[in-house]
């Protein structure tokens, strides 16, 4: 089954070779692709994607704020955000707000379509220098949030791969386990920290100063 993929992203010329590279991968589709998010929840609510790649800076309704707007209707859904800014405030603001990643516009297609396969499989896809400013940015509150709810020496080991924005395949190979013993690692961390994400656990960790 392919995966659905909507595009929220107001430059035109970028806007279509994503839809034309995604609708050449063989393994996912454009349902969708829009130069705003002026009608957003209606866009999405159309098009039932199970990624949205969105940009960060638009017209009219910002993309983090239709990250905020996806994530209070359909918590589930699995939002990319792509920009051409590193810059902290946006990497914060983006994790906040429930992102399940994070993109710079220069990657290449085969990143980009990775990204988008390791986001629909659960992880977590980050270019490698945003990846490096999450390290920086968010050490100190991980190993909070790690001491505070008494997560094991593997399930912390599990989640701070995670945070390097590494996929649950990735994840599995680098630690030399199973992609299923990844995977329940994640469900226990989850349940630990009442979250359904690795950057809501992030995200909890900055509101509640888990440092």
């Amino acid at each position: 089954m392919s995966i659905r993929v909507a595009i929220f992203e107001d430059n035109n010329h970028l806007r279509k070779s994503l839809t034309t590279l995604i609708e050449s991968s063989g393994k996912m589709m454009v349902c969708g692709a829009f130069q705003d998010c002026n009608t957003l929840m209606q866009d999405v609510r159309k098009c039932n994607p199970d990624v949205i790649l969105m940009d960060i800076r638009m017209p009219g309704t910002s993309g983090i704020d239709g990250l905020k707007l996806i994530k209070q209707t359909w918590p589930d859904k699995i939002v990319v955000m792509q920009t051409v800014f590193d810059s902290d405030d946006k990497i914060v603001a983006a994790i906040c707000g429930g992102a399940n990643g994070y993109i710079l516009k220069n990657s290449t297609p085969e990143t980009y379509l990775q990204s988008v396969e390791d986001a629909f499989h659960g992880g977590a896809p980050m270019t490698p220098s945003v990846a490096a400013k999450v390290l920086q940015l968010f050490q100190q509150q991980v190993k909070g949030v790690v001491a505070d709810r008494n997560l094991s020496e593997r399930e912390t080991e599990v989640l701070r791969e995670l945070v390097k924005g590494k996929s649950y395949k990735m994840i599995a190979n680098d630690l030399n386990v199973s992609y299923a013993t990844v995977r329940f690692h994640m469900k226990n961390i989850y349940e630990k920290l009442h979250v359904a994400s690795m950057t809501e656990a992030v995200a909890k960790a900055i509101q509640e100063k888990l440092t």
